[in-house]
């Protein structure tokens, strides 16, 4: 599914994107080939490091990550009051229809938005976020 609506060159990855990415999935591999500017958000930076730390290989993981920060075309996207903001506006709206989704995905959605981005990811929870630009693959 794709919704239209972010600046096209500007694309978020998720951890389920920034996972498939990291295992060489062509999907992901095009989407980083046409951004202009790809985001990490913070939050999802903190799920990774979580799953590091229950690997096996948490140094390996870290020093690739690392390196995928170090692109020139690669930013940390922070939480900031703004983004804030939108996440408490997304979190009641979530609530007050009945669809809530996780609470990281409320925050990197929100971060999404704030940035004008668009955001790559594999979890259909994203769907029930109105006006969020996103594209959710399957997996294969």
């Amino acid at each position: 599914m794709t919704t239209s609506g972010a600046e096209p060159g500007r694309l978020v990855l998720d951890t389920s994107a920034y996972a498939r990415l990291r295992v060489g999935d062509g999907r992901v591999l095009d989407r980083l080939a046409d951004a202009d500017v790809v985001l990490m958000p913070s939050v999802v930076l903190g799920e990774l490091e979580g799953g590091f730390r229950l690997g096996r290989r948490p140094e390996a993981n870290r020093a690739v990550l690392a390196e995928f920060l170090d692109e020139p075309f690669v930013a940390v996207a922070p939480v900031t009051a703004d983004v804030a903001l939108r996440y408490g506006e997304i979190f009641a709206r979530l609530r007050r229809a009945g669809t809530p989704i996780p609470t990281n995905d409320v925050w990197i959605a929100a971060t999404t938005l704030d940035r004008g981005a668009h955001l790559l990811t594999f979890d259909r929870d994203f769907e029930h976020v109105e006006r969020l630009p996103c594209t959710v693959l399957a997996t294969r």
